[in-house]
């Protein structure tokens, strides 16, 4: 029986559960791991249409009442705490016009130098056989990001440790104590300036001190995890299938989020002929949709990730410095032999990335 949702360590080219996704047709119904029937479109321009229609909601106050919050990984609701990820309608499209500024292309090319340093200096930090999923690709983008906030240097190890504890299994007290300790990196950026105090400035009129370090949280984690991810795959189709663009084939190919976050139907709607009662929980399939040569990496509608541009030129900046500073680098062993474990709504990520920068 299909399980998209199995955590299952493949080679890094292997097919997944993409291709009897899409053959099983454009609307599939498959057990969610919380628990009852869940919902994944296959088909692109279907769920370019599910990612615009606003009887389609992304607040987990619309999840199905029989799950755990804490089993399904659910975000608290936007009534407990708004957010980019969770709001909706009117209400996303004002804190999305707080954030679009500070995230907007010309913004974050101004920044291209400093990010593409950054990466010069830590991969130069290196040095032998190194693995480079084992720190860089989580203390790169979280040190990029945490500069653009402004959390002090002497900070990003706290970062580090902080994501570490979001991939644990946890409950209220843990998921409590890993928000302090974002909480108190937030209050750092707030003190220090930069984007963290623009961003404050912006907030609309409601938003308290805590929603706003939950905001900042939000940033310094969707930019870690996500980052963190195509970061190794674009490293190793760099070092061992280069091509012309390798950050977009590699975004293409292996985007570092195989599902959309959870939507939930606000009402009982009918998609592709399939019925779908209210509160039923939907997926988009990024993976297979790229796989048969869409392009959902960053997502469509409304909630297009408001971060694409910066982690592209984090990508491109990676590429650049290993191009330029390390002309000998290669992969400690054959591309073809290189593993990903595949996480259903956790996503994918190489398990090791064993690379001789230096030849």
């Amino acid at each position: 029986m299909l399980d998209p949702f199995a955590t299952t360590i493949r080679l890094i080219d292997e097919p997944g559960t993409a291709e009897a996704l899409r053959a099983a047709g454009p609307v599939v119904r498959a057990e969610a791991p919380a628990g009852g029937p869940a919902w994944i479109v296959t088909d692109e321009e279907l769920a370019r249409r599910v990612c615009s229609d606003d009887r389609v909601v992304k607040d987990p106050a619309y999840a199905p009442e029989t799950w755990d919050r804490w089993r399904a990984g659910l975000e608290p609701t936007a009534a407990e705490q708004p957010s980019l990820t969770t709001l909706d309608g009117p209400a996303h499209a004002a804190l999305r016009k707080a954030h679009a500024p500070v995230l907007s292309a010309r913004r974050v090319q101004a920044w291209g130098d400093r990010i593409t340093q950054i990466a010069r200096e830590q991969l130069a930090a290196l040095d032998g056989e190194v693995d480079l999923m084992a720190d860089f690709t989580t203390r790169y983008p979280l040190t990029v990001v945490c500069e653009l906030l402004g959390v002090p240097a002497d900070r990003v190890d706290q970062a580090v440790a902080a994501c570490a504890r979001m991939h644990d299994d946890y409950g209220p007290a843990q998921f409590a104590g890993v928000m302090g300790a974002f909480a108190d990196l937030a209050k750092a950026a707030l003190e220090h300036g930069g984007v963290a105090a623009e961003l404050r400035d912006r907030m609309p009129g409601e938003i308290t001190e805590q929603q706003l370090h939950y905001l900042l949280f939000g940033i310094m984690w969707a930019s870690q995890i996500t980052t963190d991810a195509a970061l190794g795959f674009l490293v190793a189709r760099a070092l061992g299938k280069p091509s012309d663009d390798p950050v977009r084939d590699a975004l293409r190919q292996h985007p570092p989020a195989t599902y959309t976050l959870w939507r939930f139907t606000r009402t009982e709607i009918e998609l592709a002929g399939e019925r779908l009662p209210a509160r039923a929980p939907l997926l988009v399939d990024i993976a297979g949709i790229n796989a048969a040569g869409g392009d959902l990496t960053f997502g469509a509608g409304p909630h297009y990730c408001i971060g694409a541009q910066l982690a592209q030129l984090e990508l491109r900046a990676v590429v650049d410095v290993l191009a330029a500073d390390f002309p000998q680098a290669r992969l400690a062993v054959p591309y073809e032999q290189l593993r990903r474990v595949d996480r259903g709504v956790q996503g994918s990520r190489l398990v090791e990335l064993p690379v001789l920068l230096r030849g």
